[in-house]
């Protein structure tokens, strides 16, 4: 071996060095499979999260069919003028809903002619002029009205609110406005009033949160410039925020008309579920929530059943349509506005 080289055999030369085209190469496919494996989780993430919103749509165009089909009978017996009728007797196959569309209509309009006011000046005050110690404290307790079951709403008119309507708020109504027809007849504290009165309770919460929501969302620099010409503080609040907010406002308040419209338990406890139209608010009356409520365990005959399932889907519509509108109305407060930083 010329100059004592060691030959290996099978070896003729040194051979250029693999090790860092390989770790090229290496990396290369590992990034190629991680774009891969994380093409393929974002594929199925985007299916599942489609499939969560298509079972939404699927369950509320099934209910609708449901309802559609199921009234059919009653809609081939009485058309249109089942809305119209004042009739409702099960045992002559008589059915007219009128009544408790008016008893919706009026506990409803009473409990927002009740709860607004209420929930304006609660959300007022909240945003705008209370110390921020109170300021936690006092938006949580009306938030947490929300949260308490309509039964015991109920049980608390009952046992409550009944009886201070019975012995004081009526007589005393009767006394100095029973002249508008409005407050007439025997004080029972059962009643529209009753219905009315906790459907604000009730309400008060929904219309009180967004109401603060879209007042929070008025810019601060909206406060400062009605200040610097010269506003009071009420001024700016009346003309700076609420007149800017006054769609969201509207949105709220229609909200809470549809949480309003759907009622049912505590309702059915203190409205009397009679299905009579009476001028006096002192009267027993019926909405369309209760009345399925009370009667459709009771429903043998398969034109009640019918009758009962076209009211839900009266409700039903009606619902969507005050509830479509407050988004709506919401939105376009709310939209790209930056919260408000409290001081």
């Amino acid at each position: 071996m010329a100059n004592g080289a060691l030959r290996v055999p099978g070896l003729t030369g040194p051979k250029p060095v693999a090790g860092p085209q390989l770790a090229r190469d290496t990396s290369l496919s590992a990034i190629r499979l991680k774009d891969a494996g994380g093409r393929l989780a974002d594929n199925v993430f985007h299916g599942l999260v489609l499939s969560c919103a298509l079972a939404i749509l699927a369950v509320v165009g099934l209910v609708l069919y449901e309802l559609i089909s199921k009234s059919q009978l009653s809609w081939h017996a009485f058309g249109f003028k089942f809305f119209l009728g004042q009739n409702w007797d099960p045992v002559q196959d008589q059915f007219g809903a009128l009544p408790f569309i008016y008893g919706t209509i009026v506990s409803s309009l009473l409990a927002l002619i009740l709860a607004v006011p209420l929930a304006i000046g609660v959300a007022v005050f909240t945003t705008e002029m209370s110390p921020r110690w109170l300021r936690g404290p006092l938006a949580f307790t009306t938030e947490l009205l929300a949260a308490i079951p309509s039964v015991i709403y109920g049980l608390w008119a009952i046992f409550v609110l009944v009886p201070l309507l019975r012995q004081y708020v009526q007589p005393w109504l009767a006394r100095y406005l029973g002249w508008t027809g409005l407050f007439e007849g025997p004080p029972y504290g059962i009643g529209m009033l009753a219905a009315g009165i906790i459907l604000a309770i009730m309400i008060v919460p929904i219309v009180s949160s967004i109401t603060r929501e879209v007042m929070t969302a008025v810019s601060q620099q909206q406060r400062e410039s009605v200040l610097a010409l010269g506003a009071t503080r009420w001024e700016m609040i009346r003309m700076g925020v609420l007149r800017n907010a006054r769609a969201g406002i509207m949105g709220g308040v229609i909200l809470g008309l549809g949480r309003a419209l759907g009622e049912t338990m505590a309702l059915t406890m203190v409205i009397g579920n009679r299905p009579e139209i009476a001028r006096s608010l002192f009267a027993p009356g019926y909405t369309m929530a209760s009345v399925i409520a009370n009667e459709f365990s009771e429903a043998t005959g398969n034109l009640y059943l019918s009758a009962l399932i076209e009211v839900g889907l009266a409700l039903f519509l009606v619902t969507m349509v005050v509830n479509i509108l407050a988004q709506l109305l919401v939105w376009s407060v709310t939209r790209g506005a930056p919260a408000r930083t409290h001081a």
